[in-house]
């Protein structure tokens, strides 16, 4: 077998796993997905917040102002997080819908 055989069997194989509308996914994993990725917009600055905002506390010594004041603007990124991948996320759903109701 040649290297460029080889080399187009490889591309087709990791090709063939990034099909959007592979219906042998779960039903469930779209919406696993998206609760994942919305955790983590919950998650993530928030945790990163209360050691950011603790270490700033200690280093400065204005317990608890500058702690309150990372999880504020924490809280606020990860709202506008929230909302920014929600809308993607019902934008995406209301194509799909159109795609269907087109194909009828």
């Amino acid at each position: 077998m040649e290297k460029q055989e080889k080399i187009d069997i490889v591309v087709f194989s990791l090709s063939m796993g990034k099909d959007k509308n592979n219906s042998q996914n779960p039903w469930w994993q779209p919406s696993l997905i998206l609760f994942t990725r919305l955790s983590g917009w919950i998650a993530g600055p928030i945790i990163m917040a209360l050691f950011i905002g603790r270490w700033l506390d200690k280093k400065y010594s204005t317990e608890p102002w500058l702690f309150l004041l990372s999880v504020g603007i924490a809280f606020i990124f990860s709202t506008f997080g929230i909302v920014h991948d929600s809308l993607k996320e019902i934008k995406r759903i209301e194509k799909e819908e159109k795609g269907k109701i087109n194909k009828k």
